[in-house]
């Protein structure tokens, strides 16, 4: 009976090491795109899980949690999650600085996937 505690305090540290582990990414993923201030067109040939920061205008929603960003280079689509920013806030017209992670795909382009979004007046 005295190891039940034991195990269960176990449990609960190991299931929580992620949510912990995430906030320390988002902040990692933060800290690097203040430094890498790109271009829709820049972002689109980065590599893979590069920290990037780019401001453009929402276009449209392309579904859910997916918008598409255009600045003067191009558009890219972005990943946003509705804890960041809601359909209603992210609507087309609307400028946003995007703080994310490059994600590329072997068979769909490019997107970025956020984890800051600013609005931009």
């Amino acid at each position: 009976m005295k190891k039940y505690p034991l195990v269960l305090s176990a449990i609960l540290m190991a299931s929580t090491v992620h949510v912990w582990a995430g906030h320390d990414d988002d902040q990692r993923i933060i800290d690097a795109a203040a430094k890498h201030q790109v271009t829709v067109a820049q972002a689109k040939k980065s590599l893979d899980e590069t920290a990037v920061s780019v401001t453009g205008t929402i276009v449209r929603q392309i579904k859910h949690e997916h918008y598409e960003l255009k600045d003067a280079t191009g558009t890219i689509p972005v990943e946003i999650d509705e804890k960041l920013a809601t359909a209603a806030q992210l609507k087309a017209g609307t400028k946003v600085k995007v703080i994310g992670e490059v994600d590329t795909h072997k068979y769909k382009p490019t997107d970025i996937d956020a984890v800051k979004v600013e609005f931009v007046k």
